[in-house]
């Protein structure tokens, strides 16, 4: 494989995770009103997700160790096109939520194996590098996902978007069947065994520096998991934007991503891995509170919200790509388990989040951007607390 050929097959299943929650943001406040529930019934369609994404992690990763990470990626992919298909046909709430939990453990596959597909194929530096290139590329499925899926909702309503998944992931499972090679030289086979499995992930939780970039990473997945879960409830249903132009408004947030990876990948080669993730939870903290001092003021306006996201987004641009590196580079023969450690955290730091957006929501501005503030100042803390431990080797 080219190193071009390789990224964009990183890039396309980091991709899934995007659209799989983006896409279909705007028919959120559409599905509380099609199945009669609350807010927080369909939020549970995004926890679900997050629960199953995390947790499948656990042992998508191991798996990659022992069987490698072709085989893995391709039965991942297969797991996604049929829940997702499931997902387009669900009768009910609850069969929704049930198909998107299965969704989650093949779109959790796929990202764990590019992560460690990294790891196989670079050194730490120039991983970071690669990282923020294919971040670079999986923006584009938050910034334009959201439009697609609010003219998808109005066009032909919530399911066409589980459709497009299906679609999507039979094109990325074809490429891959085609393309991809195993990078995996060091296959494990003790990596599933239960007693090795224990051994590896209290070996890696027991790292200070592992701990040094998972945290601040979960933190500044659950900033932008604060817009994701309840952004669509506080433009749509409180500040009247209507559906068809939420997406717009989402994208245009989104685009701070893509400038964060830019950001990112000129500060790798200027002041290095530690110092680019300090600037990059700096960003999120400043962000937290501008948007929790706007709303607090009586400036409640859409454009504060998408103002907000937008560098929300652009530090999760700069933290993410750094903290997925620097996370994983210290196992190089347990790269999998290390990818699927740092995701578990992500997806519960998610879990939380989502859980208490849907929870809080009464209506206006203010919880969602308390929460934000909260999880700035926590992330920037986390960063700043254990900088001195973000030894990374080469």
């Amino acid at each position: 494989m080219s190193p071009t050929t390789l990224l964009w097959l990183i890039a396309g299943c980091l991709m899934l995770q995007p659209l799989s929650t983006d896409l279909y943001l705007a028919s959120l406040p559409h599905l509380a009103s099609d199945f009669g529930v609350t807010p927080a019934a369909v939020q549970q369609t995004l926890s679900l997700f997050v629960i199953g994404f995390g947790v499948a992690q656990l042992i998508s990763g191991p798996l990659s160790d022992r069987f490698g990470r072709r085989p893995v990626l391709l039965a991942g992919l297969g797991v996604y096109i049929a829940s997702s298909l499931a997902c387009a046909l669900a009768p009910s709430l609850d069969l929704l939520i049930s198909a998107r939990f299965v969704q989650a453990i093949g779109c959790c596959t796929a990202a764990v194996v590019a992560r460690a597909l990294i790891r196989d194929a670079f050194t730490p530096t120039e991983g970071a590098k690669v990282m923020a290139k294919a971040s670079s590329l999986l923006s584009l499925a938050p910034i334009f996902g959201p439009i697609l899926g609010g003219y998808l909702q109005v066009g032909f309503g919530w399911r066409a978007a589980f459709f497009f998944h299906t679609f999507f992931c039979i094109a990325l499972a074809g490429a891959a069947w085609r393309l991809l090679k195993e990078t995996n030289q060091h296959l494990n086979p003790n990596a599933i065994r239960l007693g090795n499995l224990i051994t590896v992930y209290r070996r890696i939780a027991s790292a200070d520096f592992f701990w040094a970039f998972t945290l601040p990473g979960a933190l500044s997945y659950a900033a932008i998991f604060t817009f994701i879960s309840g952004s669509s409830f506080v433009l749509i249903n409180v500040l009247g934007v209507p559906t068809e132009y939420y997406g717009y408004c989402f994208a245009f947030g989104v685009s701070g991503y893509l400038i964060g990876t830019l950001v990112c990948r000129r500060l790798l080669t200027r002041i290095g891995l530690a110092r680019t993730l300090t600037a990059g939870t700096t960003l999120s903290l400043f962000s937290g509170l501008l948007f929790a001092a706007l709303v607090l003021a009586g400036i409640e306006h859409w454009s504060v919200v998408v103002g907000c996201l937008f560098l929300t987004m652009g530090a999760h641009g700069i933290n993410f790509p750094c903290a997925q590196t620097g996370a994983v580079a210290p196992f190089p023969r347990e790269a999998g388990a290390a990818a699927g450690l740092l995701g578990f955290s992500t997806m519960c730091a998610a879990l939380v989040t989502g859980t208490w957006v849907g929870v809080s929501h009464d209506g206006t501005l203010q919880p969602l951007a308390l929460t934000s503030a909260s999880i700035g100042v926590l992330l920037f803390g986390s960063a700043w607390a254990l900088r001195h431990r973000r030894s990374v080797p080469a």
